[in-house]
């Protein structure tokens, strides 16, 4: 079984994710150099890709022997395989339309993986200077004050994160447009900030009460799902079953009671895994 030093792990992931944010943050305002990926609403910029290489780069050279997962290394074709070996998932613009509108809801989000489960997780908006940390058996923390999940399981006054998505596939639209019409008028509200990242945390900090998407990728969950599950929230495929990091599908809450309660309104749609030959 692979082990680290979480700890020192941590430490440099942190000091890399900074400096990194200091990339977003001076470039989120300035014109941007903006390539399609899959769809017309699905982005890259310079940023993303020079974020990404600045963690990579310090990463594997203080780790030389961890993996990664990275988003735009996957876009560019890499694959996207997870071992028991200790791999740093990273998406170094989550919220990149926001990024290229100056929206100043985007975040950098690294995770550490060991043994398939989430030993580390940041998620750091720069622009706003929020950093989500935490480190498993230790809690969740924004700012280095402990956070904490709302704790709500009435379904009627659960605050809602939902997001459109960069998929404009018939079917997925459908679905989306679908479970935001079921839930809005049976919760107390539906928000969408365009990061699942930070929607994450925005379940995690106690300023909503649950999330769900389909379609994301792992680098949009790995460090969220840990930092929910240490302030105290719960996360489930949005059937209500397990969550499976490179299943696309997640369903996040304040509370498994209130996970269930949504997961039984939501109609379903399945991608293909990230982990799939493609």
């Amino acid at each position: 079984m692979a082990s680290v030093n979480t700890e020192e792990c941590f430490s440099v992931a942190l000091k890399l994710v900074k400096e990194g944010g200091n990339l977003v943050r001076d470039a989120i305002k300035k014109t941007k150099n903006v390539e399609i990926k899959s769809s017309v609403v699905d982005l890259v910029t310079e940023s993303d890709k020079a974020v990404e290489k600045l963690l990579i780069t310090g990463l594997s050279k203080a780790f030389t022997d961890h993996k990664f997962i990275g988003e735009e290394s996957v876009a560019a074709g890499e694959k996207c395989v997870l071992t028991d070996e200790p791999t740093w998932i990273i998406d170094p613009i989550d919220g990149t339309m926001n990024f290229v509108h100056s929206f100043p809801y985007t975040c950098i989000s690294v995770a550490l993986w060991v043994n398939k489960e989430a030993e580390i997780g940041i998620v750091y908006n720069p622009v706003l200077e929020q950093m989500f940390t935490a480190i498993k058996g230790q809690g969740a923390f924004l700012n280095d004050e402990k956070i904490s999940a709302s704790g709500e399981t009435d379904l009627g006054q659960a605050l809602v994160f939902s997001e459109m998505g960069t998929s404009r596939d018939p079917e997925k639209v459908d679905t989306v447009i679908t479970n935001i019409t079921t839930l809005m008028t049976k919760v107390h509200g539906i928000r969408g900030i365009g990061s699942a990242a930070l929607s994450m945390m925005s379940v995690a900090a106690g300023w909503g009460d649950a999330f769900y998407h389909f379609k994301l990728c792992c680098w949009d969950m790995a460090a969220g799902c840990l930092i929910i599950r240490e302030a105290g929230g719960y996360l489930c495929d949005p059937q209500g079953g397990p969550f499976d990091l490179m299943s696309r599908r997640v369903l996040c809450a304040s509370t498994p009671e209130l996970a269930q309660k949504i997961a039984k309104l939501l109609k379903q749609y399945q991608p293909v895994r990230d982990d799939a030959d493609k």
